[in-house]
């Protein structure tokens, strides 16, 4: 579990969350087609605003990585 003492406090901290979700799609933590868990547990996670991590989010969507499904989540592309 990361937590934000673990995040660098000169770095925004939703590019530091992107970055490690991009880590665990390219790892494979989260392979392709799988919906990512929602915001609310991924900022328990990494002990962030749901709205740091709904940036994150919304950044990886922005790139391609992953994309949302009204009703449904957000999944790996």
């Amino acid at each position: 579990m990361i937590r934000m003492t673990s995040l660098d406090p000169t770095r925004p901290k939703w590019s530091q969350v992107a970055a490690i979700l991009e880590q665990r799609i390219k790892d494979g933590t989260y392979p392709p087609q799988t919906a990512l868990p929602g915001t609310v547990p991924l900022s328990n996670e990494f002990g962030v605003a749901p709205s740091t991590v709904a940036k994150a989010i919304t950044d990886l969507k922005r790139r391609g990585l992953l994309t949302a499904s009204p009703g449904w989540g957000t999944f790996v592309v």
